[in-house]
């Protein structure tokens, strides 16, 4: 399974940027997938992740600096998950992850510890 995350940019306090993530010879929608992100010099933390679908719920959980402010999701297809992040603060600069857990239908966590395939990261910088 390979993932690829996009979507990430510049962009001022403020304001938006909704990022993508594609599944690649496998699918997203009856796994947990997750959002990471890392900062220079700062350990990857979790950003909010997505419970697997049985075809009709998904649940959506998000970090405490997330709340409010992210909205990850499920797209119509089975390959593609999102994570809308509005009011971006500086604080927000990093390289952007998703990440898909290996257990078919496992609950998904924001520890990293519980995936197993990774995107190459998304580069999104808050600034003025």
């Amino acid at each position: 399974v390979q993932l690829q995350a996009s979507g990430g940019g510049l962009v001022q306090p403020g304001g938006s940027l909704r990022l993508s993530c594609t599944a690649s010879g496998g699918s997203l929608g009856a796994y947990a997938t997750g959002w990471f992100r890392q900062a220079p010099g700062k350990e990857r933390e979790g950003v909010a992740y997505l419970t697997p679908t049985d075809g009709t719920t998904s649940y959506d959980i998000y970090a405490d600096f997330a709340k409010g402010r992210f909205t990850a999701s499920r797209g119509n297809s089975v390959n593609t998950v999102y994570l809308q992040m509005n009011n971006l603060k500086p604080d927000d600069t990093g390289l952007y992850y998703c990440a898909r857990a290996g257990g078919l239908f496992s609950t998904g966590s924001l520890r990293s510890g519980e995936y197993v395939y990774w995107g190459q990261g998304t580069q999104v910088t808050v600034s003025s």
